[in-house]
């Protein structure tokens, strides 16, 4: 039996009691993977991605382990009900434009303490303060470098469009605004290197595609390494109580890690590895987070279908958003069809071996977003279920 094969028969017996469709959290590979981001971090504190995670439970767990510190949200009423719930270091990695919540944040001391905001424009301050309703607490705010690596003058951009601060002179310009302006105090740098630490190297069948990532990649650590610590040293003549300068994400940890100028690394796909990160040669995980659909109808010899499965992930449309058929071994969509709304048919060979109610274990395309599809993750241990948690969803809430 394969290392694959056991693992499939471990989950069907432990979950044989509960209905599918289900998600599962495999706790002993969720720890391996937490480790082996810690080992890469060499010390410097990891900040989960809670937009990897959405499971207040799961968040905890990883917390509790020597190595992370703190969260990274992703829309400001997540911060705020993390920060109610008792998580008191969370930085929103993102603007925000939600007036309420920044109501409530300039209202309450113990939330202004709690969490800090990115902004990359001074427009969003005076959105801040357009919306403080009397509140007078001092907002943590945090800048963001854009990573983007610029080729031929400009004229070729690689990277994620984030901010439009890219070089150290104007992060420094902002850092003199909000350090000059009432009601606002700035405490930390972000600079997340998306084209480095989310695309995947090692692509399989594409040799000459991966080769050509590899040298992007290489030479636009090379470049962002030095930008970022001329960026760090322009922003702490203006602010050198700089509490944290975060950079990094799952694929990248290690090499980020060594520039002395990070002081934490940013961090979550990489304790559920979905399939998106199979694809690296930095690292190797264990997946860990996965949904069960059932065999409901067997329409023909080498074919199976599946009740759901149409649960595609973000960015550019293409076949890597959609999950991937896992276990058992051997099965793939139907191209005429692929992951369809309510069922989903399933083609290969082990479909024979497949009854009516027997399930099919997929890998979602990313991390967090399979929790959005599920109110509840099942969390097993060996084989058996040893809790069942909420997702965000589960607790009543979709921030996005």
């Amino acid at each position: 039996m394969t290392a694959r094969a056991a693992d499939r028969a471990r989950y069907d017996r432990a979950t044989a009691h509960l209905e599918a469709p289900l998600a599962l959290v495999d706790l002993d590979a969720f720890d391996a993977n937490a480790a082996d981001l810690v080992r890469r971090s060499g010390g410097k504190p990891v900040r989960v991605a809670s937009k990897s995670v959405r499971c207040r439970a799961l968040l905890e767990r990883v917390l509790a382990r020597d190595g992370f510190q703190g969260i990274m949200s992703f829309t400001l009423a997540e911060s705020l009900w993390l920060a109610r719930s008792g998580f008191d270091d969370i930085l929103l990695a993102y603007p925000s434009a939600d007036r309420s919540g920044y109501a409530e944040l300039t209202a309450d001391p113990k939330l202004a303490a709690a969490v800090t905001v990115t902004v990359d424009d001074p427009a969003q301050l005076d959105l801040i303060d357009a919306a403080r309703d009397g509140g007078r607490e001092v907002v943590r705010i945090c800048l963001e470098l854009d990573t983007s690596l610029k080729l031929l003058g400009g004229r070729v951009r690689i990277g994620a469009r984030r901010s439009p601060l890219h070089s150290p002179g104007r992060l420094a310009e902002l850092a003199r605004v909000v350090t000059g302006r009432p009601g606002f105090r700035l405490v930390g740098l972000m600079a997340y290197e998306g084209h480095i630490a989310g695309v995947g190297d090692a692509v399989a069948g594409r040799p000459l595609r991966s080769r050509a990532i590899r040298l992007m990649q290489a030479a636009a650590r090379r470049e962002l390494a030095e930008r970022r610590a001329t960026a760090v040293r322009a922003v702490r003549a203006v602010a050198p109580d700089l509490e944290f300068v975060n950079g990094g994400g799952t694929g990248s940890v290690q090499h980020t890690a060594a520039e002395s100028a990070v002081t934490e690394i940013a961090a979550g796909s990489g304790l559920y590895v979905p399939r998106l990160f199979d694809n690296y040669t930095s690292f190797s995980g264990r997946p860990a987070a996965l949904f069960a659909l059932p065999v409901v109808r067997r329409p023909g010899v080498g074919v199976v279908t599946v009740l759901g499965g149409g649960y595609p992930a973000s960015g550019a449309a293409g076949p890597d958003r959609s999950p991937v058929p896992y276990l058992p071994e051997g099965l793939a969509y139907d191209p005429q069809e692929g992951a369809g709304e309510v069922q989903t048919p399933l083609l290969g060979s082990p479909a024979d071996d497949l009854l009516i109610g027997d399930r099919v274990w997929f890998r979602h395309a990313k991390a967090g977003e399979l929790c959005e599809r599920f109110a509840s993750l099942h969390l097993v241990e060996g084989d058996e279920v040893t809790a069942t948690v909420p997702t965000y969803r589960g607790e009543g809430h979709t921030f996005l």
